[in-house]
């Protein structure tokens, strides 16, 4: 890596967790082919972070909906 790699790298770890993770979005969205799919990715987990946050949504822990899919169950709104 080279020294302005690394001093971009030092830098960056020096933001906040929220600077980072946007940086991190445009990072690997400028290695991908297409931006409007990234982009319609990144407003769908906005979106369901967001329903996660107000409350209109509840999730699931992460071992139930491996099971489920492990299972081939399909999931049910409230279903848990």
């Amino acid at each position: 890596m080279s020294s302005s790699a690394t001093d971009i790298e030092t830098q960056a770890l020096g933001l906040t967790p929220e600077q980072r993770a946007h940086l991190a979005d445009k990072l690997l969205s400028s290695l991908s082919p297409n931006a409007a799919i990234e982009e319609a990715w990144s407003a769908e987990a906005i979106r369901r972070l967001e329903e996660m946050e107000n409350g209109s949504v509840t999730g699931i822990p992460v071992e139930a909906a491996i099971a489920r899919a492990k299972t081939g169950l399909s999931y049910r709104v409230g279903a848990v």
